[in-house]
């Protein structure tokens, strides 16, 4: 009974997730589904986690990923937010590139790596490059249909009122376009994180989180990779959920009429 209080307790439901994957990863190994030389336990995987991080071997490779990841993000925030509100205010303009943004924001980021290894060469701009272009088409599409989406009887009663254009725009628009711009903001700095991992992977570099997991299974080091695997997972987690908690603290207003 114990047990199942504490399953249902609210607190301690974001474990469940975690413990249900390593009892799974654990069953894998012991059914005999996966080799352990090709899967390591779970058990040995997390020791070797705990080491990695005392000694501090992942710690620069980790804070090269992060860096990178937040450059590009906030460059995709510095010119897809301000262009998707502009956008989204006239939507006549956005009509006129959505065919443009659709058609970038549908082909893989990573089919675009050689033609900006054309433009940047092998160098950690390329990889921020590719990135924050990834991230800024999320960002603007989700803050031109945020602002184009707002609730239009909260704009008409403003308007009636006789509320200027700015203060409509500013005070309803762009307020009512929060919710949608932090879901976008939330989905761009996943998709950065993602594409700078496959940089890392495939264009020259020395440093971040891809370039060890590509290192560690080219050598055959199992338990390097999957930890290096579980350190990314986790940075990614870890970044959804700063970005939800400001959302929550900032749009406290969100989904309510």
């Amino acid at each position: 009974m114990q047990a199942i209080a504490f399953l249902y307790n609210k607190r301690w439901l974001p474990l469940l997730g975690p413990l249900l994957l390593l009892a799974f990863w654990q069953l894998m190994i012991s059914a005999h589904w996966v080799k352990p030389v090709l899967l390591p336990p779970p058990g040995e995987t997390l020791q070797y986690l705990a080491q990695t991080f005392a000694s501090g071997a992942i710690l620069p490779d980790l804070w090269s990923t992060l860096l990178r990841t937040l450059s590009a993000f906030a460059i995709a925030i510095a010119i897809g937010l301000p262009l998707g509100v502009m956008l989204g205010s006239a939507e006549n303009a956005y009509r006129s590139v959505e065919f443009l943004i659709d058609f970038f924001r549908s082909t893989p980021s990573s089919a675009l790596i050689p033609l900006f290894m054309l433009i940047f060469g092998i160098t950690d701009i390329n990889k921020i490059a590719i990135a924050s272009f990834g991230a800024m088409l999320i960002v603007l599409f989700n803050s031109a249909y945020g602002v184009m989406n707002a609730k239009k009887t909260r704009v008409m009663a403003a308007q009636i009122m006789g509320v200027s254009r700015w203060h409509v725009f500013k005070d309803v628009m762009l307020m009512e376009s929060l919710p949608q711009t932090f879901i976008g903001l939330r989905s761009a700095v996943s998709m950065a994180l993602v594409i700078v991992i496959v940089a890392e992977m495939f264009i020259g570099s020395e440093t971040g989180l891809g370039h060890r997991i590509i290192d560690a299974q080219q050598v055959f080091n199992v338990k390097d990779m999957y930890t290096s695997i579980l350190v990314t997972g986790a940075l990614g987690y870890g970044l959804n959920l700063v970005f939800l908690l400001i959302e929550k603290k900032l749009i406290h207003w969100g989904g309510k009429a």
